[in-house]
C-alpha cells in the first residue's frame, strides 16, 4: 500500500495545488519517502485537542518546538505534508504554542526558501505581529533575520508597522524597546538611505528620549551607526539633515539631559 501510495503522489503533480482534496487524498496529500509514514503520522496527530486531554496538556507545544527540525529532515519538497499542522499550530489558543512558532519562523524560513515563505510564512509572520507581547518579542528578537530574506519590495511593506514595537501591552517592558533598537542597528544594512530617514530616524530619536538608561544607551549607539550609514550613501542630503537635527534637537536643547544625549552620540 505504501508503495502505490508514494507512486500515486510522484505521478500526480497536480495534487499539490488542489485545494478541494477528498479525504483519501488529504490522506495520501501527507505522504512522503523520507521517513517512515507511521512515524511522522503520529507527528502530526499531535495537534488533535484530545491529544491534549489525554496525554499531554503541552503536546503541541512540544509539536511546535519541533516543527523546524522535522521540516528540515522532511525537505521543502514535503513542506506539504507539514503546512496544515504548521497553520493549525499557529492559530492554536494556546499563547505559548504562538510564542515558540513566533521564536523559529525565521529558521523555517530558511528552511523553506523564498516562494514557500512569501506564500505560506508572512500570512503567519504579519499574525504574530498583532499577537500578544510575549509572541511579538519571539518575531521582534529575528526581525532581521526573518525580513532579509524577503524580496525588497516586500521587505519595505514592514517599514511601516515598525513603529508599532513602540507599544506594549505593559509600558514597563523596556526590554521589548531595547531588542527593537538592537534590530534596528542590523536593519541599517537592508533599507536605503531615504527609508532609514524617513521611517528608521524617528523610531531611534524616540529611544533616545526613552525612560530608561539601557535602552537609550542602545539607542545612542543606532543614531551613530545611523549617521554613518548616511554619510557613506549618496547623496549626502540626508546625514546633514539628520545632523542638524541632532544639533537642534539635542545639542541646544534646554534640559541638560538632552545635552547629554548629544554628547553620548559623538562619543
Amino acid at each position: 500500500n505504501m508503495d502505490s501510495t508514494l507512486h500515486y503522489i510522484h505521478n500526480d503533480s497536480d495534487l499539490s495545488t488542489n485545494s478541494s482534496f477528498s479525504p483519501e487524498e488529504e490522506r495520501k496529500s501527507k505522504v512522503q519517502d523520507v521517513v517512515p509514514q507511521a512515524l511522522l503520522d503520529q507527528y502530526l496527530s499531535m495537534t488533535d485537542p484530545s491529544r491534549a486531554q489525554t496525554v499531554d496538556t503541552e503536546i503541541a507545544k512540544h509539536c511546535a518546538y519541533s516543527l523546524p527540525g522535522v521540516a528540515r529532515t522532511l525537505g521543502r519538497q514535503n513542506w506539504h505534508c507539514l503546512k496544515d499542522t504548521y497553520e493549525t499550530l499557529a492559530s492554536d489558543m494556546q499563547w505559548k504554542v504562538r510564542r515558540t512558532l513566533a521564536f523559529s519562523i525565521h529558521e523555517l524560513a530558511v528552511i523553506l526558501g523564498d516562494q514557500l515563505t512569501a506564500g505560506d510564512l508572512v500570512p503567519v509572520f504579519n499574525g504574530f505581529l498583532k499577537d500578544l507581547d510575549e509572541v511579538r518579542i519571539g518575531v521582534l528578537k529575528h526581525l532581521h533575520d526573518f525580513l532579509k530574506l524577503l524580496h525588497l519590495e516586500k521587505r519595505r511593506e514592514y517599514l511601516y508597522q515598525l513603529q508599532e514595537f513602540l507599544v506594549t501591552d505593559n509600558s514597563r517592558n523596556w526590554r521589548f524597546r531595547a531588542e527593537l533598537a538592537e534590530q534596528l542597528i542590523l536593519l541599517l544594512e537592508l533599507y536605503s538611505a531615504r527609508d532609514i530617514y524617513d521611517y528608521l530616524r524617528p523610531i531611534a530619536f524616540s529611544l533616545c528620549e526613552d525612560k530608561v538608561s539601557s535602552v537609550r544607551w542602545i539607542a545612542y549607539k543606532l543614531v551613530s551607526e545611523m549617521v554613518m550609514k548616511l554619510y557613506m550613501a549618496s547623496p549626502s542630503t540626508f546625514v546633514v539633515e539628520l545632523m542638524s537635527e541632532l544639533v537642534e534637537k539635542f545639542c541646544r536643547c534646554r534640559k541638560w539631559s538632552g545635552r547629554q544625549t548629544f554628547v553620548f552620540i559623538c562619543q
